[in-house]
């Protein structure tokens, strides 16, 4: 199991810039596909982005793609969420999420994602 604590949230116009960071601790030795969702009120919870535990691959939801970036800092233990040119449709309480089996990286469903933050509000005013 690893441990998820996001921070970073907040309010912003859209158009401007927010960066999310999810602090982590783990057993050492684990590694883990780390990702981060958002959940919009009345909506499911949905992928935004994914990284492997070496930083090698990443993965976008098209929603976001050119405008988010994750990131991860293993001498801070930390992944990062930057988001540039927000839109008011990128409201959502933003979550990070960790798992070891390779099933999380290849469908990017949360379902299959067994570690969870407590999330962090991100609402983007017009």
């Amino acid at each position: 199991q690893v441990q998820l604590v996001e921070s970073g949230g907040g309010l912003v116009q859209a158009g401007g810039s927010l960066k999310l960071a999810c602090a982590y601790s783990r057993r050492t030795g684990s590694t883990y596909f780390m990702g981060w969702f958002r959940q919009a009120p009345g909506k499911e919870r949905e992928f935004v982005a994914a990284i492997t535990w070496n930083g090698g691959s990443t993965s976008y939801a098209d929603t976001v793609k050119g405008r988010f970036t994750i990131s991860r800092d293993s001498a801070k233990n930390s992944v990062y969420l930057q988001m540039n040119s927000v839109k008011p449709e990128d409201t959502a309480v933003y979550y990070c999420a960790a798992d070891s089996r390779a099933t999380s990286w290849t469908t990017k469903d949360p379902s299959n994602f067994g570690s969870w933050g407590q999330g962090t509000q991100v609402t983007v005013s017009s």
